[in-house]
């Protein structure tokens, strides 16, 4: 069964231009303990949705696919990187993350405004006002909604 996430980067540190060029990635630097359980969650095989945050507009860009979990975020291990995690180990690293592959950019963004016409908070946490996190799930009803993107005008 595939599981559909969303998954926030800002356009100007890694947007879906970057991924499209390298073709996959590993998605690291996420420090917020629900955003890392949710990775921690993800399969490979699922899918999620790109999302451009601190843009004009944002909202989600493109999809890709998760090709592979559980790693340990090689960031918080180095002592220059600004993710670094002094109370984690490589025998017992505290975030974990995934590899994603490109699979499409949309041919328009899908706007915050957009979704917010479309969903309810309860149906899209994107959408609920306050939500900083960076991975959060989609309900298959919803990813369907988008990737039909029965309401891109």
């Amino acid at each position: 069964m595939t599981n559909y996430w969303l998954m926030k980067s800002e356009p100007n540190v890694y947007s879906i231009t970057d991924l499209q060029r390298d073709r996959q990635t590993i998605w690291d630097g996420v420090r917020n303990y629900q955003a890392r359980n949710f990775l921690r969650q993800m399969n490979p095989g699922d899918l999620a949705f790109f999302y451009h945050s601190n843009s004009n507009p944002p909202g989600i860009v493109g999809l890709m696919r998760v090709i592979k979990n559980n790693i340990a975020d090689p960031t918080q291990f180095d002592a220059n990187s600004k993710y670094y995690d002094p109370k984690s180990t490589p025998d017992s690293p505290r975030w974990q993350t995934v590899i994603v592959e490109f699979k499409e950019v949309f041919p328009e963004v899908i706007s915050l405004e957009k979704l917010k016409q479309k969903f309810n908070d309860d149906e899209l946490l994107i959408v609920k006002k306050g939500n900083r996190l960076s991975v959060i799930p989609v309900s298959e009803t919803v990813a369907k909604n988008i990737l039909n993107r029965l309401f891109i005008k």
